[in-house]
C-alpha cells in the first residue's frame, strides 16, 4: 500500500514542500530510503522504529521504501521522522491516508514517540501560508514560533501517538494562538543604555551621525577605552525594528537553529564573532548552504573587534555584502540568497601593543610594525567605512562623574527625525540612507553653502585626504546637516565631517 505525507525541507531560509512517499509491500523486512536524503535522514528509520513499537503501533514485518519527492532537492536533518512515522502506520493499514493531506508535518522523534524540536519552524509556516493547505503540525517547543505567521493553524503537539489521535479527532485539538503584536513588544526591550558610558562624548556623537546615516564606523583607541561597550548600545539608539523587519530577522535566525523560545526576535540583532572565524562562518556556506554572521546581523549591527587579527581572506569576503546588502552562495545544484543589511562596527587598537599615542603609557612598536599591522586592513575594506573615529584612554575624573550621560532614548529620538527626513527625500530613488548615495545623488542631494565648499578644498589641500575621502565626507556631512535639520550642508558639517576621517589623513601615522 502506497501513502504520501506532505512535508517541508530547509535550504537556506527557505522552505520547499516535499512529499515524503511511503511504500510497504511483501519482501524482507527492511527499509530503504531515497531521494537525496543526507546521512541525518538515513538515520531516521531507526529512531522511526523504535518511536513507532513504544507509541502502541506495529511496525511491518514487509519491506518498506521511503521517497521524498522531488528527488533532486537534496534533503538534510531530522525533520522528516515524524512524516516518516505517519506514512510508515498509514501504508501499512494502521490510520487512514486520507486524514493526511490536510497537513504538513515537521518533527523529529525519540525513541519514545515524542516530539523533540526543530529549527525553521517559521519558514515553514511561510511556506504553508503560500500553500494550499494551512495546517501544520510540530512539536510543542515550536509552536508559538510556527504561529506568529498569521493565516495558518499551527499545532504543537508532544508525542506521535497525539499526532494520530489529532488525525483522528482533530475537533478534540485547537491550534495555537500568538499574539504577534504582543509577542513583539514584549521582546523589543533592552537592558544596557548609553547612559551607562562615561566621557568619550567625541565618540558618542560619531556613533549617533554614523547610526543616522546607516554608515559604517571604525574605533580606534587602547585597551579600555570603551570601544566594546560603545558597539554593544549601538542597538539601543537605531530607530525599532518594524513587524516586517522583525519577521525577516526571526525568518533568519528560526531557519540557523538559533532562534529563542520568545518565538519572534523585537530588537535589533547584534552578532561579534571572533577574529577567528571563517569566511564560510561569517558570509555562509557549507556543502549545504546556511546564513553567517552578517545575515544573523541582517537589520542590525555586525561588531569586528580586533579587525586587523581577523584573516585577511575573511575580511575581503565582506565587500560585495557591504556594497549590496545581499550575499549569494553558489553550489554545484542550488544558488542560496542570504539578505545581509547590516551595519559594520569595527574596533581596533593604533599599533600592535595598543598603546601608541597614549598619555601615560609608552608604545613598544615600531613605525614599521605599527604600519605594516594597518596595512592589514585593505584600501577597498577601508573605502566602505565612512567613518573613522579615535578614542583616547578615559580620564578619572569622566569615570567619577556623577551625573548621567544622555540617554538612549533622547539620541535615538534625533537619530528617528533624520531617519524620516531621508525616507522623504529618498522616496523616488530606490534607497533609503544616506550612506547609500551613489556620486549622482551626492552632486544632487549634497548641496555646499559657499563657506562650506572653501573649508572642503582646504582640508583636501592641506590634510593630504585621499580621493576616496570627498564622498565619503559630502555623504557623512549630509547625515550630520540632517541632524541638525538643515537643508543645506554649512560650514560646522564639513568641519565635523572631516574630523571623521582620520585614516585617511598622511599625518596620522
Amino acid at each position: 500500500m502506497l501513502a504520501k505525507v506532505p512535508s517541508f525541507c530547509i535550504l537556506g531560509i527557505e522552505a520547499f514542500p516535499v512529499e515524503v512517499e511511503v511504500y510497504v509491500a511483501r519482501g524482507l523486512p527492511v527499509i530503504a530510503l531515497v531521494g537525496m536524503a543526507d546521512t541525518a535522514v538515513r538515520e531516521s528509520k531507526e529512531r522511526v522504529k523504535a518511536a513507532i513499537k513504544n507509541s502502541g503501533f506495529q511496525w511491518p514485518a514487509e519491506r518498506i521504501t521511503v521517497n521524498f519527492a522531488p528527488s533532486d532537492l537534496r534533503k538534510e536533518g531530522s525533520s522528516f521522522d515524524l512524516a516518516v512515522a505517519l506514512g510508515i502506520l498509514a501504508a501499512s493499514g494502521q490510520i487512514n491516508a486520507e486524514n493526511l493531506k490536510d497537513y504538513f508535518f515537521l518533527a523529529e522523534m525519540a525513541l519514545d514517540g515524542s516530539l523533540r524540536a526543530i529549527r525553521a519552524a517559521l519558514p515553514a509556516g511561510l511556506a504553508c501560508l503560500a500553500s494550499k493547505t494551512r495546517n501544520l503540525i510540530v512539536p510543542a517547543q515550536n509552536a508559538r514560533e510556527a504561529a506568529v505567521v498569521r493565516g495558518i493553524a499551527a499545532y504543537g503537539l508532544k508525542s506521535l501517538k497525539e499526532t494520530v489521535e489529532l488525525l483522528n479527532s482533530p475537533r478534540m485539538f485547537k491550534p495555537e494562538q500568538a499574539d504577534l503584536t504582543r509577542l513583539f513588544e514584549e521582546n523589543s526591550g533592552y537592558e544596557i543604555y548609553f547612559s551607562e558610558v562615561a566621557g568619550q562624548y567625541q565618540a558618542k556623537r560619531a556613533m549617533e551621525v554614523a547610526v543616522a546615516g546607516a554608515h559604517n564606523i571604525l574605533m580606534i583607541g587602547p585597551p579600555g577605552s570603551g570601544k566594546t561597550m560603545l558597539a554593544k548600545r549601538i542597538p539601543t539608539i537605531m530607530p525599532d525594528l518594524t513587524l516586517e523587519e522583525s519577521l525577516e530577522v526571526t525568518r533568519i535566525h528560526s531557519a540557523s537553529g538559533s532562534l529563542n523560545k520568545n518565538g519572534i526576535i523585537g530588537r535589533r540583532p547584534f552578532r561579534s564573532p571572533h577574529h577567528g572565524i571563517s569566511s564560510a562562518a561569517l558570509i555562509g556556506g557549507g556543502s549545504i548552504p546556511e546564513a553567517g554572521e552578517i545575515s544573523l546581523a541582517h537589520h542590525g549591527v555586525l561588531f569586528l573587534d580586533e579587525l586587523p587579527e581577523f584573516r585577511r581572506d575573511t575580511l575581503e569576503s565582506l565587500r560585495q555584502p557591504l556594497e549590496d546588502g545581499l550575499i549569494s552562495v553558489s553550489r554545484a545544484k542550488k544558488r542560496v540568497v542570504f539578505p545581509a543589511s547590516f551595519m559594520l562596527v569595527a574596533a581596533m587598537n593604533p599599533c600592535p601593543c595598543g598603546y601608541y599615542g597614549h598619555s601615560k603609557k609608552g608604545c613598544s612598536c615600531s613605525m614599521i610594525k605599527i604600519q605594516n599591522y594597518m596595512s592589514r586592513i585593505s584600501g577597498p575594506l577601508l573605502d566602505r567605512i565612512d567613518i573613522h573615529v579615535q578614542m583616547p584612554e578615559i580620564k578619572y575624573s569622566e569615570l567619577a562623574q556623577e551625573k548621567e550621560a544622555e540617554a538612549s532614548s533622547s539620541i535615538k529620538e534625533r537619530i528617528r527625525k533624520a531617519r524620516l527626513k531621508q525616507n522623504e527625500r529618498f522616496k523616488c530613488e530606490g534607497i533609503f540612507h544616506n550612506s547609500q548615495m551613489n556620486a549622482k545623488l551626492i552632486k544632487k542631494y549634497c548641496l555646499l553653502e559657499n563657506n562650506a565648499r572653501a573649508l572642503l578644498r582646504q582640508a583636501m589641500n592641506e590634510l593630504n585626504l585621499s580621493a576616496r575621502a570627498y564622498n565619503r565626507i559630502l555623504k557623512v556631512s549630509r547625515s550630520i546637516a540632517d541632524l541638525a535639520s538643515s537643508e543645506r550642508i554649512e560650514t560646522e558639517h564639513i568641519a565635523e565631517a572631516v574630523q571623521y576621517r582620520n585614516l585617511d589623513m598622511e599625518c596620522l601615522f
